[in-house]
């Protein structure tokens, strides 16, 4: 059986898909960055210590990989050194990476990117499917959409088998700080909605981009395709913040608020002029981001990944939202 090779670990994704591979009884490689991948299982997984930015590390982590699938989930969300991270990692970093598995000989690469090349939806009826056009969300959108263009353009070449996947909003155990932060937000009603909730997000339980990205591995027709991997519907925000004060009430018996911080819709036009000027001097504040999407509609079709991979998402908001907030309660983040 070939080695799955794999980005983005000790990270969310990164680490959950090294989880189902090495179920599937892969052996698999992961590229780490600064700290050791914690593994279910020692004797299937190899590590190896590299950097995205350092074209010449990267070389033994492609080693001996001919014929292999190196998925590449690492990647720059929130940059703590400036905008310029985002395009020394998602985009410079992705092309590197590239190189190295075409000198490698690996057979397939599978990409994860985002929404953010493709920006926010029109109206809330819109759905985003793979024919629209990019219209990239700040600097993160457009570093992504580099990234893109890297995949595509080595795709086309012919010197190695491409897959792109687009998950929005993901969610599931292994979460990060900011993810637990959001829950104790809707737990002491400080969460804010800002305009009327209505907007409409597309989200993905973190093991449902995993079973995509293995079907991007195995299916054949994939092969320079791009595919919008989330739930099987989009949620309102009001949907949302009402699924997970449920499941926190009813399933862990934890006491909310069922309070709400109410803003107009003009808070975050007004936190994006503030994050396009932040940005445009170089520098990135999460909170002004996150913001001035708040009341934005960010929703997909999947009908291409149903259709041509055979994808079908198993878990929807409320059994994900109950399995993320157990898996934090047992790993020691506070709610």
């Amino acid at each position: 059986m070939t080695r799955a090779l794999v980005t983005g670990v000790p990270g969310w994704l990164g680490s959950r898909l090294v989880e189902r591979l090495v179920d599937a009884g892969r052996p698999v490689r992961v590229l780490t960055h600064g700290a050791r991948a914690s593994s279910p299982s020692a004797a299937d997984v190899e590590t190896v210590e590299g950097d995205l930015t350092d074209a010449a590390s990267l070389e033994p982590f492609v080693r001996g990989a001919e014929g292999g699938t190196l998925f590449h989930a690492a990647g720059v969300i929130h940059p703590t050194r400036g905008v310029k991270q985002f395009y020394a990692v998602n985009d410079r970093g992705t092309r590197q990476l590239l190189d190295a598995a075409i000198g490698a000989g690996v057979r397939r690469f599978v990409h994860v990117s985002s929404n953010s090349p493709i920006g926010t939806n029109p109206t809330r009826e819109h759905l985003f499917d793979e024919d629209a056009p990019y219209n990239p969300y700040m600097h993160y959108g457009r570093s992504k959409k580099l990234g893109e263009d890297h995949v595509n353009a080595a795709g086309a070449s012919r010197r190695i088998e491409t897959v792109i996947i687009r998950p929005p909003w993901f969610y599931g155990p292994g979460q990060p700080e900011r993810q637990a932060r959001f829950f104790r937000m809707i737990r002491d009603g400080q969460v804010p909605i800002v305009g009327d909730g209505g907007n409409v997000r597309s989200m993905a339980y973190v093991d449902n981009i995993c079973q995509g990205l293995m079907l991007c591995e195995s299916v054949a027709r994939a092969n320079g395709r791009t595919y919008w991997i989330a739930d099987r519907r989009p949620y309102t925000m009001n949907e949302i913040v009402d699924t997970i004060e449920s499941v926190l009430e009813q399933d862990f018996a934890i006491r909310v608020a069922h309070k709400r911080r109410h803003l107009p819709a003009v808070v975050s036009d007004v936190a994006l002029l503030a994050d396009k000027v932040i940005q445009g001097a170089g520098f990135y504040v999460p909170e002004v981001h996150v913001l001035s999407e708040m009341s934005r509609s960010i929703a997909c079709s999947i009908d291409r990944a149903r259709t041509e991979l055979g994808y079908e998402p198993a878990i929807e908001l409320r059994e994900g939202m109950r399995r993320s907030i157990e898996w934090m309660l047992a790993n020691g983040q506070p709610l």
